[in-house]
């Protein structure tokens, strides 16, 4: 159930099992590999009320907003890992998310086939980005609880350069101790990355402790860069 201000207002994320039923059935088959099928189901079974908490608990960024999906994504794989009482470590949970980003069937949805080498898809992708910012611009009344975006086309010659100074994910597991999962979560940007034939140079995220958590897309077949070395490459 979603809380209440003192006025009678909402406040928390809608529920929605969209990303439940779709995440779930995956990270059950991984879960089953690694633990075995009764501890599996008993897993998901507790992970289900506590991620409707978590969602109840979470800062309302508007369920129509276009970076909600990091929200109800990553609950699924904390609320999982927070049902396992410690028995799922960070680098348990690493593993299993890069098998499951590593299935054919999710690479395939998940990537929309962007291939950013491409000039059209790497435009693709940064009008996707873009209509994000446009987004917070737009619904003002969540403009200071969402992600914020910063956009720098001079400091690289190539790919896409952004950072956010604001995450509701690091809002909320600072706040609720998700903290030690968090940066799991945060490392899944370099698997996504992959889906479009991109690489992620990243500095620093806020989950680490740090003032931003920026990204510099570049396509894979670049050459490499490092994110220090990469400035103005």
């Amino acid at each position: 159930m979603l809380q209440r201000t003192a006025a009678g207002r909402d406040i928390g994320m809608k529920y929605t099992g969209q990303y439940w039923i779709m995440i779930v059935p995956f990270m059950k088959r991984l879960l089953t590999k690694k633990y075995g099928r009764t501890i599996a189901r008993e897993y998901i079974k507790k992970a289900k009320p506590i991620y409707r908490q978590m969602l109840a608990q979470a800062e309302d960024i508007g369920a129509k907003n276009p970076m909600a999906h990091n929200v109800y994504m990553s609950f699924v794989f904390m609320a999982i890992w927070k049902a396992s009482d410690g028995t799922i470590t960070p680098d348990d949970m690493r593993g299993i998310t890069r098998e499951l980003l590593e299935m054919k069937i999710v690479r395939t949805v998940m990537s929309g086939g962007l291939d950013v080498n491409r000039p059209k898809d790497m435009d693709r992708l940064k009008g996707k980005f873009q209509k994000c910012a446009v987004w917070a611009e737009e619904y003002p009344e969540y403009r200071d609880k969402t992600w914020d975006f910063h956009f720098d086309d001079t400091l690289h010659k190539s790919g896409i350069y952004y950072h956010f100074t604001r995450c509701p994910l690091n809002d909320y597991a600072r706040a609720y101790s998700y903290l030690e999962i968090l940066p799991v979560m945060c490392e899944l940007d370099y698997l996504l990355a992959g889906l479009y034939h991109a690489r992620l140079y990243r500095e620093q995220t806020l989950a680490s402790g740090g003032t931003i958590c920026d990204y510099w897309f570049v396509g894979d077949q670049e050459q490499e860069y490092s994110a220090e070395g990469g400035k103005n490459a």
